[in-house]
């Protein structure tokens, strides 16, 4: 069962509705202003952990222990970066130099489960 432990959270802005997206990963907009990332090569600033409409306040978890939402299988120990459509995916090193590591998968899901990881953004590309 997916669980949350101790994060790091900031507030910004949702450019958009964003109700439906609670546990995937969003970029940057604008100042202060975030949505959900729409490609793999996105750069996320973290996971929402609420529910905003567009306009309203948006709670980011930066860094922790935070539920996300997988887009496919994972295993715990996968490395895990944004899909196209802002869920967890796993990467492997080496495939792929434009896909930023976001952490590591806590435990096992499949695609549209919530599962637990480490977000540890470094900025560093799955090289």
């Amino acid at each position: 069962m997916a669980y949350a432990g101790q994060q790091i959270c900031a507030t910004f802005a949702a450019a958009a509705d964003l109700s439906a997206k609670q546990y995937y990963f969003v970029k940057l907009s604008a100042a202060n202003t975030v949505n959900v990332c729409t490609a793999i090569t996105d750069i996320p600033i973290g996971i929402l952990q609420n529910k905003p409409e567009s306009g309203e306040a948006a709670t980011v978890c930066l860094f922790g222990i935070s539920k996300v939402s997988a887009d496919g299988t994972l295993a715990a120990g996968n490395l895990i970066g944004t899909s196209a459509d802002s869920q967890a995916d796993a990467i492997a090193a080496g495939t792929d130099t434009t896909v930023y590591t976001m952490g590591q998968a806590l435990e096992t899901a499949a695609a549209g489960d919530t599962v637990s990881m480490f977000l540890n953004p470094t900025g560093s590309r799955a090289a």
